[in-house]
């Protein structure tokens, strides 16, 4: 079992004060918060909801979750308009682009309300600079995806002895979370494992039927493929159904970015090797704790990254692992 926690020392320095002092919220003002997630049907973003309503709990917080069911601007851009006619003292965020969200958020900035991205992030995720046009948002809370890209490619080299051939299995490019991932997972490859090749990465529109057509799409072109990399759950479930279609289960090894219900029964079932798990929980707290503490006067960190867990089926059993996965 391999994890990583990446909270910064200033992170929790900043947050660690945060709740101790709790107990006096309710002579404090009733702050609203608002988490408009990436979309509202994912375990991660629920299990992410979950962790954000203990905190508001715990610190006396209105809590508002709303997003939309799909994760793309042109859904999730009219949900941030409504709320920001509701006036939230902040807003927690997982922009669903880097480009396209920029406008739409300096709207709520222009307005007056704290923004604090989670999971994903406008511009380059470098926030108070003072440079770019999309750095006004107070903190990025997230965990850390380049890392994550480089644990899945480490994982996926020692699971088909160091060499053959590779691809990502990806959404569409724009998302940050993603673009992170494979670029973290293609630096691994180029700087540790020469005799491994990857290969193109395979763009699916977050569709698991596409991405389990271009599975078999590409063993057909490359005979030496041996492994891929599902850089979501889609892409994950997708490709490993493929290898499945194409007979290949246990030949080609999969590995999956985050760990819903559904990923875990596929790595019971053989057809996902591993996966790596983030701690939504913890994003959502930290969010809150965070919103919560610029709220009351208190700094903040503009970064907060959070850890991993690699699930595998030696593994996947063990509460103490268990608890990460996510849950609806």
């Amino acid at each position: 079992m391999e994890r990583r926690t990446l909270l910064g020392a200033a992170g929790l320095a900043a947050l660690a004060g945060v709740l101790p002092r709790a107990s006096k919220a309710q002579d404090a003002p009733k702050y609203t918060v608002a988490l408009i997630p990436g979309l509202t049907t994912d375990a991660f973003y629920i299990t992410m909801n979950r962790g954000a309503q203990a905190a508001a709990d715990a610190l006396g917080v209105e809590l508002v979750f709303q997003g939309a069911p799909n994760f793309n601007p042109v859904e999730q851009v009219p949900v941030l308009d409504a709320v920001i006619a509701r006036q939230p003292d902040a807003i927690l965020i997982a922009p669903t682009d880097t480009t396209q969200l920029v406008e739409p958020l300096r709207r709520a900035a222009d307005a007056g309300i704290p923004v604090i991205t989670v999971d994903t992030f406008i511009g380059t995720g470098k926030y108070q600079t003072g440079a770019g046009d999309a750095d006004f948002p107070l903190s990025y809370i997230a965990s850390d995806n380049v890392l994550g890209g480089r644990m899945a490619a480490r994982a996926l080299a020692e699971a088909i002895g160091g060499e053959g051939a590779v691809y990502v299995s990806n959404v569409n490019p724009g998302i940050s979370t993603t673009d992170q991932r494979e670029e973290g997972f293609k630096l691994e490859m180029s700087e540790n494992f020469p005799n491994i090749e990857v290969l193109e990465t395979q763009f699916n529109n977050n569709d698991a039927n596409n991405a389990a057509s271009q599975l078999q799409a590409v063993f057909a072109r490359s005979p030496n493929l041996k492994g891929v990399f599902g850089a979501n759950l889609f892409s994950a479930i997708g490709a490993a159904n493929g290898v499945q279609q194409a007979g290949q289960t246990g030949t080609i090894r999969v590995v999956a970015f985050d760990a819903p219900q559904s990923i875990v029964d596929n790595i019971k079932s053989g057809l996902v090797d591993m996966a790596i798990a983030q701690h939504p929980a913890e994003i959502g707290w930290f969010g809150v704790a965070a919103a919560y503490a610029h709220l009351t006067g208190q700094s903040i960190p503009v970064a907060i990254g959070t850890g991993f867990t690699v699930l595998d089926s030696s593994n996947v059993d063990d509460p103490e692992v268990a608890k990460f996965i996510y849950s609806e």
